[in-house]
Parts: C-alpha cells; structure tokens; sequence
C-alpha cells in the first residue's frame, strides 16, 4: 500500500468517493438507481453499476477485495435508503464518509498503521 499513515489513507479514499459520487456517476445513473425511476434499464442495474465503481475503488486505494466487497454491498445499502427518503443527500453523504473512516480503522488496526 502506497499510503503510509491512517489520515492519508482516509483522504485519499474520501477523494475516490468524491470522483465515484459526482465524477463518475451520470446525471441518469443518479436519478435511474432509485427503484421506480428506472427507465432504461431496471434500477438494480444502475444501483449495481454505481455502487460497483465504488467498490472497485476502495480495492484499487486500500489494496483489498474484501473491502471494496463490503464497500459495494453497503454503498448499495446507504444509496437505497436515499433513494426511498429515509434521509436526504447530507446523511448519505455523512454515512458513505463514515464507511470509508471505518475502512481505515480496519485496516491500521490489521496492518499497525499509523493513525498520523
């Protein structure tokens, strides 16, 4: 792993969120993931391709399947509970952020990383 403390791991993966969140998700890929807005193609396909992306990130970033396994399948998780009005952007933003802190926590644990 290139990233040598705990805070640098969790910057550099909020700024893979940030790309996967914003840069790399299509206006129709935001809007067609929520069940019953689907139009071109059913809304667990968008889901899973949006969710996908982040987990590939968070394997790219940390060096571990086994996290970006669990980084789809919860974004996935968070994004349907957006998607029914639970809560709004801000606490699926706040809960995707609390994943990627509990990711390093994790890993710094694991590996004896250094939290600064």
């Amino acid at each position: 792993m290139p990233l040598d403390s705990a805070s640098g791991l969790f910057l550099t993966l909020v700024m893979g969120h940030c790309l996967g969140d914003f840069a790399f998700q299509s206006d129709r890929m935001a809007v067609e993931k929520c069940a019953g807005c689907d139009k071109t193609l059913p809304w667990y396909w968008w889901l899973g391709a949006h969710a996908g992306i982040h987990g590939f990130l968070v394997t790219m970033i940390t060096g571990q399947p086994w996290l970006g396994l669990a980084e789809w399948v919860i974004h996935s998780l968070i994004d349907i509970g957006k998607c029914r009005h639970y809560y709004g952007l801000a606490m699926d933003q706040s809960l995707h952020i609390l994943c990627k802190f509990v990711w390093v926590l994790i890993l710094a644990r694991l590996l004896g990383m250094p939290l600064f």
